[in-house]
């Protein structure tokens, strides 16, 4: 193929594969089958890796990300972006649309209403059709770019199509589908790693991660609800979205242009009843003017424009009895306080139980059993305890002391320094842990052993037949055949996944073994940084910390847990049954010894190889590639578009800085 030719392909599945995207993720229409979609994508990726110099950065394959981020750059808003005013009841709407017909000194102007999304601002900018860049609303006068991170969200179009403007902003809200945020926080609660609070503040965070990549494993998405150009285009608002819509930006299809403020009270009541059937939080309703020319009569305040105005839903709450504060303990020897309470009807489903977090949580609010508390739900998914009636406490009740003993197994609890988190340090001969650990390793997100559920290892530890993960692999047949409700054909089937599951690569094993803060990422980090368990457990705190994305608390974990003796004959236990304790992908082939010792950083984008590439070529000449630049790097590869911020650092430390060529 020529590279005429090479482009012409490339070309044609970036159309093709766009158009996919936006019939799935916009229009909600699929237009082929995922097989398809994936068949073509692994096409265009083996092209774009052949030809690197038709590399761009709009290309649907750069949705799974890459870029890596230490330091985000600050800019200033074009335009900035102004919070509105909020309201909570009909009077308060009324007194602005009054303001609103005076302003105007005429009552034909109509308003647009939109539902106020949970989530995280973003102000995107575009130039001749392409995402330019993502700035965060920031302080509402200066923003970071988050570009990369913005570019994987599968929903955004970042090269568009029709009639539009050569440059202008966009704004809209960031966000993630509740059930989204479930997988998510159940991903979490398998690696031992404290669960998140609600979808917003995954959102947010989600967007300040140092790595793109990371950022596409997690599902978020957008809608886009305010234009901003210079050439006055268009007369109205809905107009505008409408156009937007066109181009291929995606904008919700439950706005609605409202005739008069009776029509904006029926908007609001219909969403404040319909909001619990969204897949997404919404914590109000917005109202603007429609029309851009009476918007520019009506003007700003010193905060907030005169134009539109926010109506916030209030939200639900119920006070209940708090009648006992039990503890759980997870996997990982976590112990979590849980109130339970009189059940209460919130939100469409019956709430019994709240997590009170930790210890600090409980001194925060000053909880007690007995109290009558405020449970709220409304953009939580997990329902949380916001407050005591104090005027309901009985006089004679007394502050709640936090347990210092395992529940479950009597063990005196630790607090390390700097947690807030209790622990057992039992985890041999606590029942919940070891079952926990036996359930992880054979989950489906580690060994995949299909024919062991939850229940089957909870059977197997009561009969005494397993105690630890290495114990699996000595069942036998006899053994299993005699437990309740266990026919020939299960016992087989068991004893053949647990066989199976001696193929499962390095990687998924040791996420399997349950380390703290060692999830699927890290392992695969791991496994192909060092390639065997004995180079993990010999391993230093700075030789972990080396490795791209470990801090210091992973490797502590780590270390920790190797230098445990019971954890090593364990783990000597699974290789002399066989399992994959040593990665079987390719080792990187050495060309010379030219970077021996050294640390590269890369930063920017590239023509003619792919940051991959590059990596590979350090590594082949006995360098290792860093994450940031610090005073341990010795060279920084700058490509086009690299972070000022970093490039400042690497020339105050007066690190030397060379050339893709």
């Amino acid at each position: 193929m020529t590279n005429e030719d090479a482009k012409i392909q490339i070309d044609k599945l970036r159309k093709v594969l766009s158009g996919h995207n936006y019939s799935y993720y916009v229009m909600a229409m699929p237009s082929i089958s995922d097989f398809e979609f994936d068949t073509l994508l692994k096409q265009l990726q083996e092209l774009e890796a052949q030809y690197p110099e038709f590399y761009s950065a709009d290309s649907p394959t750069q949705k799974v990300g890459g870029a890596i981020n230490k330091s985000f750059e600050n800019i200033a808003h074009t335009y900035p972006m102004l919070s509105l005013g909020n309201t909570y009841n009909e009077e308060d709407l009324r007194d602005f649309d009054e303001r609103v017909k005076k302003g105007l000194g005429t009552d034909d102007y109509e308003y647009v209403c939109e539902l106020k999304f949970d989530g995280l601002s973003i102000s995107l900018h575009y130039e001749g059709g392409k995402l330019l860049r993502a700035v965060t609303r920031g302080d509402g006068v200066s923003g970071d770019v988050v570009t990369d991170n913005v570019r994987t969200i599968k929903s955004l179009s970042t090269e568009l199509h029709g009639d539009f403007p050569n440059a202008f902003e966009m704004r809209g809200e960031i966000f993630m589908h509740r059930k989204a945020f479930e997988r998510l926080n159940k991903q979490r609660e398998e690696a031992g790693e404290m669960q998140y609070a609600n979808p917003r503040n995954v959102a947010a965070g989600t967007l300040k991660l140092q790595d793109s990549a990371e950022v596409a494993k997690r599902p978020l998405d957008i809608y886009l609800y305010q234009l901003i150009e210079s050439g006055n285009v268009f007369k109205t608002h809905s107009e505008s979205l409408e156009a937007a819509k066109s181009w291929g930006l995606k904008t919700s299809e439950h706005s609605n242009v409202c005739a008069d403020i009776d029509a904006v009270l029926n908007f609001i009541r219909h969403w404040d009843s319909e909001r619990h059937h969204l897949s997404y939080d919404i914590d109000g309703v917005v109202l603007k003017v429609n029309d851009f020319r009476q918007r520019e009569e009506l003007g700003f305040t010193a905060k907030v424009p005169r134009w539109a105005i926010s109506f916030k839903f209030k939200t639900e709450a119920a006070l209940t009895k708090l009648n006992k504060i039990t503890y759980q303990v997870g996997r990982t020897g976590a112990i979590t306080p849980v109130a339970n309470l009189d059940p209460v009807f919130l939100l469409g489903t019956t709430v019994k139980r709240a997590s009170l977090h930790n210890a600090n949580e409980i001194q925060r609010l000053d909880v007690r059993e007995g109290d009558y508390v405020y449970v709220e739900k409304g953009g939580e998914i997990i329902p949380k305890i916001t407050g005591v009636d104090l005027s309901k406490r009985d006089p004679d009740s007394k502050p709640h002391q936090y347990i210092t003993n395992c529940p479950e197994c009597g063990a005196e609890l630790v607090r390390k320094e700097g947690e807030a988190n209790h622990y057992c340090p039992n985890d041999e001969g606590c029942e919940p842990q070891v079952v926990g650990k036996i359930q992880h390793f054979s989950g489906r997100r580690a060994m995949d052993i299909d024919s062991i559920g939850d229940e089957t290892v909870q059977t197997l530890f009561e009969n005494g037949l397993v105690n630890n993960i290495a114990d699996l692999y000595d069942l036998q047949y006899d053994q299993i055949i005699k437990l309740d409700r266990m026919a020939e054909t299960s016992a087989q089937n068991l004893l053949k996944g647990i066989e199976d599951s001696k193929k499962m690569p390095f990687a998924k094993v040791l996420f399997g073994l349950g380390i703290r803060y060692v999830g699927e990422t890290v392992a695969k980090k791991l496994a192909q940084h060092f390639r065997n368990i004995n180079a993990i457990a010999a391993a230093s705190l700075d030789e972990l910390t080396a490795v791209d994305e470990i801090g210091e608390r992973i490797a502590l974990s780590v270390t920790d847990y190797f230098a445990e003796l019971k954890h090593v004959e364990m783990v000597n236990r699974l290789q002399e049954n066989g399992l994959q304790l040593e990665s079987t992908t390719e080792v990187v082939k050495r060309d010379s010894e030219l970077l021996a010792g050294k640390i590269v950083v890369i930063s920017g984008t590239f023509h003619k190889h792919s940051r991959d590439d590059i990596g590979k070529m350090i590594e082949a000449n006995g360098g290792k590639q860093g994450s940031s630049v610090s005073g341990k790097t010795d060279l920084l590869v700058a490509g086009d578009n690299m972070g000022p911020a970093k490039l400042e650092k690497a020339n105050k430390l007066g690190i030397k800085i060379i050339s893709e060529d």
